[in-house]
Formats: C-alpha cells, sequence, structure tokens
C-alpha cells in the first residue's frame, strides 16, 4: 500500500518552450466524477503514457489515464525532440559496461525504435512535423576525433548505419570546422507535444477515458488488480497500472544508478536562410554536451548544460546564464547565425549510469508496470517501453527484457 502522493510532485519545467508558442494547450481530459474502473490505469499524460496506451489499445484492453496536470502539459513540453538512436553513452563505452552482446542489442532497439515510431505515426496519420534526418556527432572532451572513429567503427561493424567523416566532408554537411565526427543514418525530429497530443486524440477515438487534473493520492496492490484513490475521493480499479510518470517518481522507484537532473534549452527566431545545408541533428561528445537542431520554421533549437538538480528555484535562477552560454556555445558552432533567444526554458531530465531506461515490472509488484525512461533518448525509450508493455500485458516475455528491466545493468 502506497500512502500519501503516488508520486513525488515536482515543477517539471520553467519558461515556455516553443513547442507552446501559441498557449498553452488543454482540453483533452475531463475531471473525475464517479468511481471508474478500466483494465488498464495509467498514471502520466506525456509522451511515455501516450505510446503505453497506444500498446494498450492495440492489444485489446480498455485503458483509463490520470494526469495530476493535463496531456502532453509536463516534462513532454520542454522535450527538444531530437529523435536519435544514438545513446549518450557512445556504444564503446557501454560495451565496456554491460558487454558488447548486451550493449549490440541496447543499441539495435534504440535504432529500431525510430523505425516503429515513424510506423505509427503513418499508421494513426498524425501530423506531428515527423521528419528522418542523420546526426553529426562532434569531438569532445568524452570523445576525440580518434575516438569517434573507433566508435564509428564499433557501430558499423554491428550493423548500424554511421561512418566517420572528416573535416572537408563535415563542414560540407553543416559548415561547422571541426576535425570530424560520426555521421550516422536513422534519426528525426518532431513536435514533441502535437505528437503526444495526437496520440491522445486517437486513444480517446478508440475508447480511452482520460481523467485531469486527478491526484492519485494512494495506490494499494492485490494479487487481482490495482487499486488507486484520487482526491476528492474517487476511487479507480484496474487489473493492471503502469507509472509513467517521468521525473516525478513513486517512493518505491529509487533504482540505483539513476538521478534527476536540470537542463536548459532556446529557440531562436526563423532565420532558414542560415541553417546548415543538411540540417542534420547536431550534438557533441562532451560534457555538459550541447545539442541542436533546426525546426519546421527555420530556428534553431539548442539545449544542453545539463547540472545535478537541486530544486527548481536554483534551476530557474540559472535560466539567464545557462542561456548566454548556449549562445556563446552556438556562436563559436556556426558563426554567422543569429543566437537571439526568442524561447527559453529549463526543465528536469534524467540521467543513469548506463544511459539506458529501467522499463518493466516493478520489482515485488506483479500488477505494476514502470517507465523510467532516463537519458537522451526519452522518446525513444518511450517507444520500447510501449512495445515490451504491450508484450508484458499479452504475457508475453520481451527479448530485451535483460537489457531494459529494473535489474542491475
Amino acid at each position: 500500500m502506497w500512502s500519501n502522493s503516488a508520486t513525488q510532485p515536482r515543477d517539471l519545467r520553467s519558461g515556455t518552450p516553443v513547442w507552446l508558442k501559441q498557449g498553452r494547450r488543454g482540453g483533452l481530459g475531463t475531471a473525475p466524477d464517479d468511481d471508474l474502473s478500466a483494465e488498464v490505469a495509467i498514471i502520466g499524460g506525456g509522451i511515455s503514457g501516450a505510446l503505453l496506451a497506444d500498446a494498450a489499445l492495440s492489444a485489446g484492453r480498455s485503458v483509463l489515464v490520470l494526469d495530476r496536470r493535463g496531456f502532453a502539459l509536463g516534462s513532454t513540453a520542454a522535450s527538444t525532440a531530437l529523435l536519435q538512436f544514438e545513446l549518450d553513452l557512445p556504444l564503446t563505452h557501454l560495451i565496456r559496461r554491460i558487454g558488447r552482446e548486451r550493449a549490440a542489442r541496447a543499441w539495435w532497439r534504440s535504432a529500431s525504435a525510430v523505425d516503429a515510431l515513424r510506423g505509427r505515426i503513418a499508421d494513426l496519420g498524425l501530423r506531428c512535423g515527423f521528419r528522418e534526418r542523420h546526426t553529426a556527432y562532434l569531438p569532445g572532451n568524452i570523445l576525440d576525433d580518434a575516438g569517434l572513429r573507433a566508435e564509428a567503427e564499433a557501430r558499423a561493424r554491428i550493423g548500424l548505419r554511421s561512418r566517420h567523416v572528416g573535416r572537408e566532408e563535415l563542414h560540407a554537411l553543416t559548415g561547422i570546422a571541426r576535425p570530424g565526427a560520426v555521421w550516422s543514418a536513422g534519426a528525426a525530429e518532431a513536435d514533441p507535444v502535437t505528437l503526444t497530443r495526437g496520440l491522445w486524440r486517437s486513444a480517446l477515438s478508440r475508447g480511452a477515458r482520460l481523467v485531469a487534473p486527478a491526484e492519485v493520492t494512494g495506490i494499494e496492490t492485490t494479487a487481482r488488480g490495482v487499486t488507486l484513490r484520487l482526491g476528492g475521493g474517487t476511487t479507480v480499479k484496474a487489473r493492471h497500472l503502469a507509472l509513467a510518470t517521468g521525473y516525478e517518481l513513486a517512493p518505491l522507484l529509487r533504482p540505483r544508478g539513476y538521478r534527476i537532473i536540470s537542463t536548459w534549452a532556446m529557440a531562436t527566431r526563423p532565420q532558414p536562410s542560415r541553417l546548415w545545408p543538411s540540417r542534420c541533428l547536431i550534438w557533441e561528445a562532451a560534457d555538459p554536451y550541447l545539442y541542436l537542431r533546426s525546426t519546421a520554421d527555420g530556428r534553431i533549437l539548442v539545449g544542453g548544460e545539463d547540472a545535478d538538480f537541486a530544486d527548481e528555484a536554483t534551476r530557474d535562477r540559472l535560466i539567464p546564464r545557462k542561456i548566454a552560454t548556449l549562445r556563446r556555445k552556438l556562436a563559436a558552432l556556426l558563426p554567422g547565425v543569429d543566437t537571439e533567444p526568442d524561447f527559453a526554458w529549463a526543465g528536469c531530465f534524467g540521467a543513469s549510469a548506463t544511459s539506458l531506461p529501467a522499463i518493466g515490472p516493478m520489482p515485488g509488484e506483479d500488477r505494476c508496470f514502470a517507465v523510467l525512461g532516463f537519458g537522451g533518448n526519452g522518446i525513444t525509450f518511450s517507444v520500447i517501453a510501449a512495445q515490451i508493455f504491450g508484450r508484458w500485458l499479452l504475457g508475453l516475455a520481451d527479448p530485451d527484457r535483460d537489457v531494459f528491466g529494473f535489474g542491475p545493468h
């Protein structure tokens, strides 16, 4: 039995993300009324919850979703939505951590998740700015150019679409003056809020019930099902529960090696004539790292400067300083672009020791499934979580449960 708040309340973001430039968007959920029931209850109205709901509906289950704010208004709105298969931890480093075979499976599953998301978007007819992109992985204090050559070779050996490019080719593709980079195919970009809202509208059209605002104040599990208590006295009964609460962790979810950090991002004014030729996703093998992409209307979206999370007030006070640093780094990388921010925001972010998420049935709670999609591949990990969740509901084992589960990585 869990009491008080089922998850830790947290101010997940501050400022205005570019995806909310037309204002806060609500209207998808209804307030709880009488007692409710469904085969599957999901807590969390972001991208992870939306993809889990899609998987549960595809498995033929009735679905009820609860969120304390509203749908797609938490961490999802703060995402920069670089849909990469590349993990935060280089393949060569992950091999040393967890072994070649498991590291290869983690990277391959991440690559296939981008393809799966593209297919699901097409199946549902969602219009969310999804575009396939290449990525350029630049040298930094984690991997220099020699390290990037070894990284490209390691990826190519397991069949991933990566190769090393030298200074001249990199400059032709990006306008960046660096010794070289790992150039990869198989990434994408999207508007995360429009994508998530499209998934929720699809879920509604297939019979899902979306409830918000709804504060879950207690959870009781038995061998036969799960009972949720909501503020105001409403009760929810379900056969299975999925926690997709992102960085607002449940009290029982404290796996070793996972932590909450702060991150900052900005979007420039539209400048399509100044963008790099390939419009690829760009990031550095550095800590703290820099990453950038373009948007459909020609903005440059820049993020990074991650730091350990202290509290929301400290994170928010750092916004001017962190945005100034991002501007300096952008100007050094791409001289001549306009670095003036049109939007700036801060948010919570998750990190793990291996850059891998924790996804699967909760230890000791056979009726409960949880998603800790920590690391820089949040949306990609959400796709993997939905695949594992759908199989779990059908009583099928996932072939990579040892890589992504709650056991030691």
